[in-house]
């Protein structure tokens, strides 16, 4: 990939969108912006959601605008239990598409599992783990909100599987090597983000509450 590549990173979401801006800087990739926008409109607000799904649209081309990003990453939507839920997911996602579309921005797709397991490691991780490896990965001060560490999340999936396809195919590399030459590279960005990483995740959640005596 090559240096200074910029990549907005999207979790959409029709109350929330977790967006975030990530440039390649030598080996590391580096934060430019991480946010998770609350949308204006309530949701019993006559005409709301659509108000919503606007500025979904408005914000991320500000966003194109301000950091002039060269791809755009977005989450994939998964089957709620409540269709209305999943559809209104849809309807966001299709706002940012939209907004990276009129930008000529690339889009690119990625299952919610194959993020997770690109930045934690497992496509089971939780959304603690997904902050954690974040903010990690990225040398953030401070934890980043849920939804802007997913969308980074998105964006970091994006950096680490172009990377290793354009290995792959300046290399002529079948398929099969290409994939995992893609989780190696994967596991190198999580290694080199700290060895212990686990091992204090897994303690921060076994500590007891400030006040449980037990």
């Amino acid at each position: 990939m090559k240096p200074g590549l910029r990549i907005l990173g999207i979790d959409p979401g029709s109350v929330t969108t977790g967006v975030a801006v990530i440039e390649k800087q030598g080996r590391e990739h580096v934060c430019l912006h991480l946010e998770s926008l609350k949308l204006g409109a309530q949701k019993d607000t006559p005409g709301g959601f659509h108000q919503r799904l606007g500025e979904v649209f408005t914000r991320v081309s500000r966003l194109i605008e301000t950091y002039q990003p060269h791809e755009f990453a977005i989450e994939q939507i998964f089957m709620f239990r409540s269709p209305e839920s999943s559809l209104k997911l849809a309807q966001a996602r299709g706002a940012a598409i939209a907004a990276a579309v009129v930008a000529g921005l690339p889009v690119a797709e990625y299952m919610p599992a194959e993020v997770k397991k690109a930045v934690v490691g497992t496509g089971r991780a939780d959304k603690l783990q997904v902050q954690h490896m974040v903010k990690r990965l990225l040398s953030l001060t401070d934890d980043p909100p849920a939804d802007g560490a997913d969308a980074a999340a998105v964006a970091l999936c994006h950096a680490y599987r172009r990377s290793s396809m354009l290995v792959a195919q300046s290399e002529g590399l079948p398929p099969a090597k290409a994939e995992l030459l893609r989780q190696m590279a994967q596991s190198r960005h999580r290694s080199r983000s700290g060895q212990d990483t686990w091992t204090e995740l897994a303690m921060r959640r076994a500590r007891p509450p400030k006040g449980d005596k037990a």
